[in-house]
Formats: structure tokens, sequence, C-alpha cells
């Protein structure tokens, strides 16, 4: 049946009693593929019938839908004429892991950042207003965690002030305790709420007894008593939002009952689905963590994930535990993400010392100072992704007071599979301006314990610790130090080659291809990338070239750090910046993308034997120009 989908128009004509026979069909390619590849499957499994229904009630794309967070539209993916190349999720030249402009006219916003779906809706609904298209509806479904974010609320309360734009919001509610209110009473209350009548009987009242007030609220607190008595509305209906609900979400004519009835409403209407996370398949309805919410690749038949290994976060997980058992003033935030960021055995340690703010980075940086005002030092552990989101209060609330708090960054640099919004390659250039800050980078694991050690001890500013997603890179010794810094390998002085954290293997690599040229290389590893260590200065003018190769964008990353101190320090020489090309990078494995952008010791070594021989022979360099 799933297969004869081409469109929601496909959808729209199915029979009732096709319904769960589809549903049943779409949980078992969800599954099956991401035992395979991995992915975002216990959030999926949940919202089959919800988003049958939004697909048969609503007129996608005419009436757009917006998934907050995007990781939960895989449904919508299938429902809309993308299950042919569902087999490919994720990998290169398939589908996304998200919402996709460049895959469908249904997939209007490309959301992976939580919490933003609401204000999307919130300023589609306002210009299809002024564009006079009112018979348009927008809808938002936002879920699994994202109305912890505080920009949801802030889009609800504008929301709430336009009682004429049609918004449709879908709360997809899979982690709370309350049951579903059944009945005919539930029902009828929920009809009269989102029927225009009622609304005009209580302006009506409103008018004929406004200058008897209390006889007013009265009223229409005896109505919101009742309804709260059976439902859980009160914090919806104290913004003024009209609500329907709660609706069990896996009944898929129920969802289609309420969101028919939000639709007639014409104005802003919350529709409460409770939903089960891994629904349909038993490990991930039994799995305590998560719910399957981004397994790896697993067996299908046990849910058993596949080894994946030492990784980075590992690494750190054990050491900040240790630290902990050594500092009782260390405690840790996390924004959500208690075990993707390796937090979970810090907080079974010293469950006391252990702070899950929800999807609120802006909030975490700021408590973190709170913190650190208080007298302890906090270590605040996100994707380097979502330090974006964060910007400001690491700059006005944490570095303008010199707080020791330490933000450890997870999946820097290329990220790969999820694609353009994941890749963390910002981090090194945003935080080039904040004064005060101190920025570490290791190379290996080694070093990650060494600089996080390092870190926890400073005392008048907040620190930065970066690492990339996947297995912990081979520990690489140093053969010398250059003032603090690494030296990986010493050379005569033609090129410095400067690997930033898991780059320095690629420059080991190219040191030794470039050996083969005849061009003789040295590698230092900075360690702290902010600020740099004043020895490069001397380094770099013993040296005919510098390069610069880091995991990060290009522009105003360490590499433009290192050629503005040589410069503010009168060395002429050469330098060479290698990083991420500052353009949204394609979904693909990290060593495809780090292939495609020219990050492997190969593309090094060719480009840096070309700037030699370039400046080695000036005059044949430029007549072959000309």
């Amino acid at each position: 049946m799933l297969g004869s989908v081409e469109g929601p128009h496909d959808v729209k004509r199915l029979d009732v009693e096709e319904l769960p026979r589809l549903a049943g069909e779409i949980r078992d390619l969800l599954v099956d593929v991401c035992a395979r590849l991995g992915g975002h499957l216990g959030p999926n499994l949940g919202v089959v019938e919800l988003t049958i229904a939004i697909h048969r009630v609503f007129d996608s794309p005419r009436d757009p839908v917006v998934w907050d967070t995007g990781h939960q539209a895989y449904v919508h993916k299938l429902l809309t004429g993308r299950a042919p190349g569902f087999e490919a999720l994720k990998q290169e030249g398939g589908l996304s892991g998200y919402p996709s402009q460049a895959e469908s006219e249904h997939d209007l916003v490309e959301n992976s950042h939580a919490s933003t779906a609401l204000s999307y809706a919130d300023g589609l609904a306002k210009a299809f207003k002024l564009r006079g298209e009112r018979d348009r509806t927008v809808v938002a479904v936002i879920g699994d965690g994202a109305l912890t974010g505080g920009m949801a609320w802030e889009a609800l309360n504008n929301i709430a002030a336009a009682k004429d734009l049609p918004v449709v919001i879908v709360v997809n509610d899979n982690g709370r305790s309350y049951s579903p209110t059944i009945g005919g009473l539930a029902s009828h209350l929920s009809n009269l709420r989102v029927t225009r009548r009622y609304e005009d009987l209580l302006e009506y009242v409103k008018d004929k007894i406004g200058n008897v007030p209390l006889l007013y609220d009265a009223l229409h607190g005896f109505k919101k008593g009742v309804k709260d008595v059976l439902a859980p509305q009160a914090m919806f209906e104290d913004l003024g939002l009209k609500y329907v609900g709660p609706i069990d979400g896996h009944d898929e004519q129920a969802m289609e009952a309420a969101l028919r009835k939000a639709r007639h409403f014409r104005g802003p209407v919350i529709v409460h689905a409770l939903t089960q996370k891994g629904r349909g398949y038993t490990p991930a309805e039994e799995h305590d963590e998560d719910q399957f919410h981004s397994p790896g690749a697993f067996d299908r038949a046990t849910g058993a994930e596949k080894p994946k290994g030492r990784i980075w976060t590992n690494v750190f997980s054990e050491e900040l535990v240790r630290l902990g058992k050594e500092r009782e003033d260390l405690v840790a935030i996390t924004a959500a993400m208690l075990h993707p960021t390796g937090l979970a055995a810090f907080a079974d340690a010293y469950p006391d010392r252990i702070y899950d703010v929800g999807i609120a980075e802006q909030h975490a940086l700021t408590s973190a100072a709170g913190l650190a005002l208080g007298g302890m030092h906090p270590v605040v552990a996100v994707y380097a992704t979502f330090l974006n989101r964060a910007f400001d209060q690491l700059l006005m609330d944490v570095a303008l007071h010199r707080l020791p708090v330490t933000v450890v960054l997870d999946r820097a640099g290329v990220t790969g599979d999820d694609g353009a919004s994941h890749n963390g390659m910002w981090d090194l250039s945003i935080l080039q301006v904040v004064p005060g800050l101190r920025i570490a980078v290791p190379r290996d694991g080694e070093r990650l314990a060494e600089l996080l050690g390092e870190a926890v001890t400073v005392s008048d500013g907040p620190t930065v610790l970066r690492f990339p997603k996947g297995p912990v890179a081979e520990s690489i010794e140093a053969v010398g130090k250059l003032g603090e810094m690494d030296v990986l390998r010493a050379a005569d002085p033609d090129v410095l080659l400067v690997g930033v954290g898991p780059m320095a293997q690629v420059c080991m690599d190219a040191a030794v291809l470039l050996d083969a040229q005849g061009i003789s290389a040295t590698v230092v590893d900075p360690r702290w990338v902010k600020p740099l260590d004043e020895a490069l200065v001397l380094a770099a003018g013993a040296h005919k070239l510098v390069a610069v190769v880091e995991d990060n964008g290009r522009v105003g990353g360490v590499g433009d750090a290192v050629a503005r101190l040589l410069r503010d320090a009168d060395v002429d020489v050469p330098v060479r910046t290698y990083g991420i090309p500052q353009r949204f990078l394609d979904h693909a494995k990290r060593a495809a993308i780090l292939g495609h952008i020219g990050l492997t010791a190969q593309d090094l070594a060719r480009e840096i034997t070309e700037a030699v021989a370039k400046r080695s022979n000036p005059i044949e360099s430029s007549s072959a120009r000309a």
C-alpha cells in the first residue's frame, strides 16, 4: 500500500479501514531502514498515525506543515512521495534525515534545531493574511522535547495575541504521564471551545455585564475549572489559545476529528496528542534510556546496537567522572542530551551535581554563570552546532564577568550524516571575538583528558574544549615542546604545519608525502588555540611557509588568528589556511565530506607542494599563469 502513495492526495483517497495497514507498513519500513543505517527511529514510530491524519485533513504544500524538531518527519517524507528513496536515508546522495527544500515542495522549512517551528508558523500565517490568502492554514508539529525551549514560548505568546491567524499547533506529547480524556462531556467541551458561536456568546455576555466583572469572571472561571478537571490545558488557556485534547495520538480517526475541528476554527488552536515514542517496535518501547531516539545500526530481531568502539565522548565522560571525585565544586549541565554528550556517568556518580535544563542552551549558559558566581565550576556539555544559540549568554553573561565556566563541545567539525545544520563548523570562528575566553582542541584521547583537566583549573574566565564525532584518534606523542605547544614532527625549515586538534594526524600524514617531494615539514599542535602561543611567532619566522589546518570554517577560524598574530608581529611569512569552506554541506559520511572539501593528507600535500613551487619560481609561475 505504501508503494502506491505518491503524495498526500493518495493518503486522502484511502478508506478508513485501509489506514491501519498503511501505518503497519510504515513502521516496518522505518525499523528495517534504521536497523541497517541508524536514524531517529523512536520519534518517528510515535508519529505514524498523527502524520497520516495531518495529511488527510490539510492540503500540503498549500497548507504548510512545519516540523519541530525535524527529526520526527520521516513519516511525512514517506507520505509525500519519497518512499522509493527511503532505503538511502542519510546516505550520500540520498534522503536527508531532516526536512529538505531540495527534496520536496512539502518541506518548506529545513528545521533541525529545536523550538523554532512556532516562530516560522507565526510569520507564515501573518504573511498569508497580508497577501489575502485566508484559505491557507499553517500546521506546526512540535514535541519530542522542543517545548522545553524558551523560543517556543515566545512564539506562543505572539500567536495567541493574533486571534484570527489560522495556525494549528500539534503538540506531540510523548513524555507525560497523564492519559487522554475520553467520554461524551470531554468531547462536547472540546467541540464547544472551537465553535465561533461560543466565543461570540462570551463576548456578548462580557459586553452586557461588563460593569459586573465578578460575575463574568465567575462564569469564565467555572467554564475553565470544569475543563481543567478533565484536561491539562491550563497553561495554554492562560495564553489565550484554544485547546483540543488530550487526544490519543495513535487513534488516527480521533486525530483526524480533532484536526478538522481545529482547521474550521480559523484561529490559533492547540491540538494535544499523546503518543508513545518507539510505538510498535518492542525493543524501542522497552528501551528505558530514550526509546531508540537515534540508534546506530542494530539487529532488528533483538534491538541490540552494533558495537561502535571507543569514541571521543567516552573519553570525556570517564575523565569528567574522575575529576568530579577530586573536585566537589564541579557540576555538569546538559541541554536535554544527558547520554549523547556523555554526562550520564557523571549523573550516576554525582546525582546532586547534574542539571538537565531541557532544550534551552541559552538558559544553560546563564544558569552556569550563576553557579560560577556561587562558587561552583560548571561544565556545560553541548553539541558544537548548538552553541551558536547561546553565544550572547557566553559573551555577556559568562565572559563579561570573567566566570570559570567550561563549555565542552561534542560533535565539533564535520559530523556528516545529519547534514548542514549539524556540522560543528562555526564555533572556532564565532568564539574568536570573546574576550578572555580560552579554547582547547585535543588531537587524541590522551590530550582530551589532559586539556579537560587544565580547563577546569582556570578560575579567571571561561574555557571551551571541542572534539569531533566518532572513534577517538590514535595517540600521537610529542617529540618536543615549543612554548606550550607540542612539536609532533621536527624538520628543516621549509613548511610549518599547524594541525588543530584531530587534524594533527592529517598534517603528519601530509608531511610524509611532502618528504617525497623534497619538502621538509615541521608539525605542531597548539593545544590551546585561543590565545595562541607567542612561540608560534618565532617558529613561523624560521620557515618559508605556514599552513594551518582546522576542522572549522576557514573564515575567522584559527588560520585567520595565526595570520593576524604574525601580521601584528611583523612576520611576513605567507600563511595558508585550510578548513571547511563557508557553505552548508550536504550530508555524507565524515570521511567522504573531508575528501570532497580537500581536507585529506593527499590534498594538503598537493596544494602545499604547489604553493612552495610558486614561491621558489615566482617568474616561471607568473609566466605559466599568463
